[in-house]
């Protein structure tokens, strides 16, 4: 089941109901956006916007090989090819050695392994062995709610995004950067796109995650200036151009907003702005698994099998070139043909106590847990009951313990100041 992607595409499809839409993603050319394996609770930051535990600094590693179950159970519930998310936490705080060892791991069973991480302990030396171990993207999170020392706004922190930047150059990975999106930085999006927009010849992604009540955080309830609607609005402004925003889809429409951008100088364009264009695009390349760690003759090969049989694609296709350049001509010259990439994705989390049922079953965010798939603000809004369940482990030797996510409580008693349960204890 785990290589044929018609059926996984298929159960896609049926969960997506009447949200599989002519220019929806998932169950036509993805089963799933992405998902992600948690492999620490620890974490080096004390985020005021945090959807960590209280209790997940107690809580002891996961087991390597409960890790690599998890990312079997991926390759079976959707396919080879998905991109998987190598969180926490943070991950780094990991041993190396097994951090080099789970991406290795995911990506030689067919997955697209990403770091997620704050950087701090993400050294160039680090990237590089994960880079050869497999590694396909690392994702920085970078923003004023952090609380990071001897950086009070967005734009002084571009100096530390720089730096990582520059961690990651040559390597081969692509960069992307997340931000938390509050009402202290919502005004600073467009100097943001700008820079990533400066940057986009290593950055390629960019994600702006709203604000969302849930976790240790201190910070609760967001304003209502905080919402996609609001963000879109100031990428528009960045952009110097109203964007066709809801042209692509992926997942619900209140979670997601999307924007592929070309980067031509100081000019910022969307990659598309037909819909019914989309639409065309998304039914007749269905059978195509493009995707953008694939080899260039890969992709050539995929469309071409395609355009051999619906021709007027090529119609299509060169109309589409044209119309490009006459739109983006000056700004072409200028920067002497040089086109970047840069894509936008603006992701509403859901408070903790406000789910959306329908949200949650259409989910294109899932965390893989001992239980299966689930969508990560539903694991969000429970994370105790996740990540405090005792689990049976197979161990490599073969030998079967039981693993305690809570260090050993003592137990006390009249005849001794302290003692300590016995049961087994990975």
């Amino acid at each position: 089941m785990a290589n044929d992607p018609e059926i996984h595409l298929d159960k896609t499809r049926n969960r997506m109901g009447e949200l599989f839409t002519a220019n929806q993603v998932l169950g036509r050319t993805r089963t799933i956006g992405c998902t992600a394996v948690e492999i620490t609770q620890r974490c080096n930051l004390d985020c005021a916007l945090c959807y960590l535990s209280e209790h997940s600094e107690s809580v002891k590693d996961i087991p390597i090989e409960v890790i690599f179950q998890r990312l079997d159970e991926i390759i079976n519930e959707y396919g080879v090819g998905t991109h998987v998310q190598i969180t926490g936490g943070d991950p780094t705080l990991r041993k190396n050695s097994e951090l080099i060892e789970i991406v290795g791991y995911a990506r030689s069973i067919g997955l697209y392994p990403a770091l997620f991480t704050n950087g701090i302990a993400a050294s160039r030396s680090l990237l590089k062995k994960l880079a050869e171990a497999g590694l396909c993207d690392i994702a920085f999170h970078v923003d004023t709610s952090q609380g990071r020392k001897g950086y009070e706004t967005e734009e002084s922190l571009n100096s530390l995004r720089l730096e990582y930047i520059e961690r990651a150059r040559g390597l081969g990975l692509m960069v992307i950067f997340n931000t938390t999106i509050y009402q202290g930085n919502i005004k600073d999006i467009p100097s943001l796109l700008k820079f990533f927009a400066s940057q986009s010849d290593v950055v390629g992604f960019s994600s702006f995650q709203l604000q969302a009540e849930t976790g240790r955080g201190v910070w609760r309830k967001r304003e209502d200036i905080v919402s996609q609607d609001n963000i879109r609005k100031k990428i528009d402004l960045a952009a110097n151009k109203s964007l066709p925003w809801g042209l692509v889809q992926v997942g619900h429409r209140k979670c997601h907003s999307y924007m592929p951008l070309f980067v031509i100088g100081d000019g910022i364009y969307p990659v598309i702005n037909d819909g019914q264009l989309v639409e065309e695009f998304l039914h007749d390349f269905k059978s195509v698994r493009e995707d953008r760690h694939n080899k260039i003759h890969e992709i050539c090969y995929g469309y071409g099998k395609v355009l051999l049989q619906k021709p007027k694609w090529l119609i299509k296709g060169l109309h589409y070139i044209v119309k490009l350049i006459l739109t983006v001509n000056i700004d072409l010259i200028r920067a002497k043909g040089k086109i970047n990439k840069l894509s936008l994705f603006i992701h509403d989390f859901m408070d903790a106590e406000n789910l959306d049922m329908e949200r949650v079953d259409a989910c294109s965010f899932m965390l893989m847990t001992n239980h299966g798939p689930v969508s990560m603000c539903a694991h969000n809004a429970k994370r105790d009951e996740y990540i405090l369940q005792a689990i049976t482990v197979t161990r490599r030797d073969g030998s079967v313990v039981n693993f305690n996510p809570l260090p050993v409580k003592p137990v006390h008693n009249d005849d001794a100041s302290s003692n300590y349960e016995t049961d087994a204890i990975y």
